[in-house]
């Protein structure tokens, strides 16, 4: 399998840019947050990610709100898809603290438990935890077009928990843009697959050594560049073309370089004190 990924750097502009997206994840070890403070600055990340996450599915809070939510402070007042969205958002986000040490052992018990964390707000609890059946379909990511058959979409979530199973030792990072690509564009599950796909990157980037303490907010990287960037780069992705996935591999990269650059400003702010959000 490592022959396959690594030839995915031959691709034009994927070597570079990969190459510093792992650089910035190892540069940001080193800040002195890191040193005395992972669990606080670890906590405002999946804070952040969960907004960002949210906003991608078209339900946007601001941070102040959202963290409130996670620490109890608030409760949302209204059921609206919109609120429904954030909770599931919130919800696979913190799963991912509970799945470091399952996700390459039982990858396929993972993904349920990121499913149904994921849909649990807004999906029929006999819909939770499994793929699509013959005759289901999703109506998410519309800008990647008609989703794939449930037998395809199975077919290629299998193959996502083939790559797990054998992803120790294989370049995490690579791992993880091909797992978090997969989910979404297959569409397995009929509702909650961007949810799954960016939580299960998240996690996949701490279990693999790439981000070790789980402060980048790769998910704000995504939703920096906005949208219609990222389902258009998802988009190219599923085409299966060479240029379509250089394509959502640089996508990527930058969405790692752009989660840096926001957990380096959450540790800078916890060092000041003055932790605050957009």
């Amino acid at each position: 399998m490592a022959a396959e990924l690594t030839r995915l750097l031959a691709l034009p502009g994927v070597a570079g840019t990969i190459d510093a997206a792992r650089e910035a994840c190892t540069q940001l070890r080193w800040h002195q947050a890191l040193r005395r403070r992972i669990p606080e600055v670890a906590a405002e990340s999946r804070v952040r990610g969960a907004r960002a996450s949210a906003f991608l599915e078209g339900a946007e809070f601001p941070v102040p709100l959202v963290r409130d939510v996670i620490r109890g402070a608030l409760t949302l007042d209204h059921d609206g898809p919109q609120e429904k969205v954030l909770r599931g958002a919130i919800q696979v986000t913190a799963a991912t603290e509970e799945l470091r040490s399952v996700v390459l052992n039982a990858p396929a018990q993972a993904l349920a438990r990121l499913h149904t964390a994921a849909a649990a707000s807004f999906a029929a609890a006999d819909e939770l935890g499994r793929p699509r059946l013959a005759g289901e379909t999703s109506t998410e990511l519309k800008d990647l077009g008609e989703p794939p058959t449930a037998a395809e979409a199975g077919a290629r979530l299998r193959g996502v928990v083939d790559l797990l199973g054998a992803a120790e030792g294989e370049p995490g990072i690579l791992v993880a843009a091909i797992a978090h690509a997969e989910v979404a564009s297959a569409r397995p599950f009929i509702h909650g697959n961007g949810l799954v796909a960016r939580a299960l990157e998240r996690v996949l980037l701490q279990v693999l050594g790439v981000d070790p303490t789980g402060v980048v907010v790769s998910e704000a990287g995504y939703s920096r560049q906005g949208g219609v960037a990222y389902q258009g780069a998802l988009a190219g992705y599923a085409t299966g073309r060479p240029d379509g996935v250089a394509l959502w591999l640089r996508h990527y990269a930058e969405a790692i370089l752009a989660g840096v650059a926001e957990a380096t400003d959450i540790a800078d702010s916890v060092l000041a004190g003055r932790l605050t959000g957009r």
